[in-house]
Order: C-alpha cells, then sequence, then structure tokens
C-alpha cells in the first residue's frame, strides 16, 4: 500500500500530520525547510506544545541520504540551553520526507521584532547578545555548528525582564552539507549578509562562522543597518574584503553605540578570521566587559 507524499501544502492550521502533530500556524519557511507551531498529541500536557520543522523529501538523492541527514541530529538532543530550541525528536516520514520535533519558538522572529520596534539599546544589545552567544557556547561544546544565524533564526520573547533570544534551525545547513557529502568547499550555503569572507571561498560553516554571523546580528540591533553596504553578491563581497573593522558611525550616523560596545561587537567582523575571537566565551567576555 502506498502512502501519500506529504506538501507543505498540507501543513494548514487544524490539519493532523503523522496522527500526532495539531498544526497550530506556520512560522518560518526558507529555501530548505519550513517551520510550524504545533500540539503533540503524545506529548505529556506541559510538553505538547512544540515547533515541527518539515524537509521535503526532494531535497534528498534517495532515501540513504535523507537517513544521514537525520543521523545528524542525534548530537543536538544533548544540547541544553535556554537560548537553542531544543532537538526533542526526528521523525522519518515515507517519501524520504523528514519531520524534526523541537521545544517551541516563543514570540516573533528578531526579524519581525526589528521591523516593528527599530534598533535596540546599548544595554538591550548587551543582554541579548550575551543570552546569543551562551547558546552559541552550548553548541560549540558538543562540537556542533548551527551553519546560518541570522535575525529569521532568531526568535525574541519580551518577559517583562528584558529581551530573551532563542536560536532556531540549529544545524540545518551543517546536516545538509554533511549528508550530501559537500567536503570542505562548495558554493556558498548559508546567507551572504551573513556569511564571512572565507564562506563566500566555499568554506564549510564553522564556530567561527557562527561567531561572525552573532557579531552581524548583533551590529544591525544597535544600528539598524547591515555592517557592509551593497545589494548584490559582488558588492557584499568586495566590502567584506575590507581589512578594517566596519564602522557604526559611518553606516548609521545617528546611532549612539558606546565606543566599548562598538569595539566588542567588531572585533567579530574582521577580515582576517585570525584577528576575530577564537570563541563563543571569548566574545561573550569581551561583551560582559562593557559598562552601558
Amino acid at each position: 500500500m502506498s502512502h501519500p507524499t506529504l506538501s507543505i501544502l498540507d501543513f494548514v492550521p487544524g490539519a493532523q500530520i503523522a496522527g500526532r502533530f495539531k498544526i497550530v500556524r506556520p512560522e518560518r519557511q526558507s529555501g530548505l525547510s519550513a517551520a510550524f507551531a504545533a500540539i503533540d498529541a503524545q506529548a505529556t500536557a506541559g510538553d505538547a506544545d512544540c515547533s515541527i520543522v518539515l524537509f521535503s523529501g526532494a531535497l534528498f538523492e534517495g532515501e540513504k541520504q535523507a537517513e544521514e541527514f537525520r543521523a545528524t541530529w542525534k548530537p543536538w538532543t544533548k544540547v541544553r540551553s535556554p537560548h537553542v530550541a531544543c532537538v526533542r525528536e526526528v521523525l522519518a516520514l515515507p517519501h524520504s520526507t523528514t519531520l524534526l520535533v523541537t521545544d517551541p519558538a516563543p514570540g516573533v522572529s528578531l526579524r519581525e521584532w526589528l521591523k516593528k520596534n527599530g534598533s535596540m539599546t546599548p544595554a538591550q544589545v548587551r543582554e541579548f547578545g550575551l543570552g546569543l552567544l551562551e547558546g552559541l557556547t552550548a553548541i560549540h561544546a558538543q562540537r556542533l555548528v548551527h551553519g546560518d544565524i541570522k535575525p529569521q533564526t532568531i526568535f525574541v520573547d519580551e518577559d517583562g525582564h528584558g529581551l530573551e533570544g532563542l536560536l532556531v534551525d540549529s544545524g540545518i545547513t551543517t546536516g545538509l552539507w554533511s549528508a550530501k557529502h559537500l567536503g570542505e568547499h562548495t558554493a556558498l550555503i548559508g546567507t551572504p549578509y551573513y556569511a564571512p569572507i572565507e564562506q563566500f571561498g566555499g568554506d564549510s560553516p564553522d564556530a567561527q562562522s557562527d561567531i561572525y554571523n552573532v557579531a552581524t546580528v548583533l551590529f544591525e540591533c544597535a544600528t539598524g543597518v547591515l555592517p557592509w553596504p551593497g545589494k548584490s553578491l559582488l558588492e557584499i563581497f568586495q566590502a567584506k574584503l575590507d581589512r578594517n573593522a566596519p564602522s557604526m558611525k559611518r553606516r548609521a550616523p545617528n546611532a549612539n553605540v558606546p565606543r566599548a560596545l562598538e569595539a566588542a561587537i567588531v572585533q567579530g567582523l574582521l577580515a582576517n578570521r585570525l584577528e576575530r575571537f577564537a570563541t563563543a566565551d571569548e566574545f561573550r567576555d569581551a561583551l560582559a566587559a562593557v559598562s552601558v
């Protein structure tokens, strides 16, 4: 008996997926996946709310590659941080379709938050950055790499005491890289605006690229603009070749960012990776030392 192929069109609010997940609403979508808020009928009451991420079977060159992709998620179940969406389970569905079940993503994406609220205050940037880097430290402690940190893969929860960031979609880029056996070099996989210069040359995402991603995000949170001018891939690439750190004052003349905070952020954005922070902990220590 054949099973129907699931598509994104099946994930409408109220739909039942895999006999246990009730779709609540769509959360985000990229060229690789689509995520939905859902209720898990098989979970205990306190854990019923979840996010499910759909990976179409069309991403894979057969079931073996899909199985290799699913295997990359096993170590992610060991990552524990309030700033990283915990991976609960990976499900294999017919026709190589894969479902990733994670903790729910509260609030809205950072992209939506910035559109609504504009840039953050220096104090908010510092605290927000400390949280993201704590999450990154937990990821890197398991020898894992997020691979594509940007405002669309960070969710923001306003809890009354400040802004808390949650990293979502961890490991998708690196998992596909591994399952497809792309080796050490390939075409740029990631988001050019947030990727370090070495990824334009085809280097695989690593802990250094994660740090660079976070520094780019914090620059944008502080100023409302990206560190480098340019709209095309070539313009962005050329701007990132500059050995000097990007200037917040030059990019956003009206931004009032303390020099110490700017210095801590832009050290993560230097063209020479050897001049950047070596670890997420080192970046976090630099931010923690800033008085705002």
